[in-house]
């Protein structure tokens, strides 16, 4: 999968290493994924913004994929949205962009937010897709929010509780998570994709960091994007998301992102929450458009 993509394991200021796949000639695009997902979310969506003229740079996220999984702290410090992002900051720095597109899925997009906020003067552009931010959410919290998204509630217990129960079957937990997100769309997860996301989910130092991923998003996380209240984001903005999803449903996603963002372009896509794999060549289009709007 991803052929032509060359494949690298860089280690970072942090002292983390991340698994980084990378090809294309042109304009820098970061694309960063979701839970429980890898890198791979991309490979129906990156060969076409290569072909596009973009270069392209898809790492696995701290804590996820082959990248490496630091241990926490009592304040998920490492895991904070802000660590994460100083991760992807140090990766295009040390690949040598000192300016780029960058586009997220899912906890990729929060990454992506957090990027935007901390390191804004190297986005060229951000696409959040599928989310609306993490603030909004939890001030929202309904009971049709915490029955769709009951993982944000279970993953944030303390160790070792939804660990040793994921742990039990983590492939069920896994392929679970993908069917209940989805929206029965022929083909949208490959064989292939699903396999390496097992591969790496199996693992429970995996499974250990991307609960400390929630745990932060639900402690630490908060009091960054509080310092951050009133202030809008400078650069183009996008948000995609799937009009058959569970973001779409609850929340009207233009008239949210709008008060987090000076200019936005919204979009909605045919499909549930996994837009790259569910509408692939849709997401392409709109990101292609977008990022070479906003070079």
């Amino acid at each position: 999968m991803l052929n032509g993509f060359d494949d690298h394991r860089i280690c970072l200021p942090s002292g983390v290493t991340l698994r980084v796949r990378k090809a294309g000639d042109g304009p820098a695009l970061l694309l960063l994924h979701g839970y429980p997902q890898t890198h791979l979310c991309w490979h129906k969506v990156a060969p076409q913004l290569v072909s596009a003229g973009f270069t392209v740079v898809l790492p696995d996220l701290r804590g996820y994929g082959d990248s490496d999984k630091p241990p926490s702290d009592d304040n998920h410090t490492p895991y904070s949205k802000r660590a994460m992002a100083t991760d992807q900051a140090q990766l295009m720095a040390k690949l040598g962009y000192d300016r780029y597109g960058v586009a997220g899925h899912d906890r990729g997009a929060r990454v992506a937010h957090r990027l935007a906020r901390d390191y804004a003067g190297r986005i060229a552009a951000v696409s959040f897709l599928d989310i609306a931010p993490t603030e909004h959410m939890y001030a929202q919290t309904d009971q049709s929010f915490a029955t769709a998204y009951y993982h944000w509630f279970f993953l944030i217990q303390a160790a070792p509780f939804p660990e040793t129960l994921i742990g039990h079957d983590p492939d069920y937990y896994l392929t679970s998570k993908l069917k209940a997100w989805s929206k029965d769309i022929p083909d949208a997860f490959t064989a292939e994709a699903v396999a390496e996301y097992q591969r790496c989910y199996r693992d429970p130092d995996c499974i250990h960091a991307t609960c400390e991923d929630y745990r932060a998003s639900a402690g630490i996380d908060l009091t960054h994007d509080a310092a951050d209240a009133g202030t809008k984001l400078a650069m183009p903005v996008q948000t995609l998301w799937g009009d058959r999803g569970v973001v779409g449903r609850l929340y009207d996603v233009p008239e949210v992102w709008g008060r987090y963002a000076e200019t936005l372009d919204a979009n909605a896509l045919p499909c549930g929450h996994f837009l790259p794999e569910e509408a692939p060549d849709e997401t392409a289009a709109h990101l292609i458009r977008f990022f070479k709007s906003n070079p």
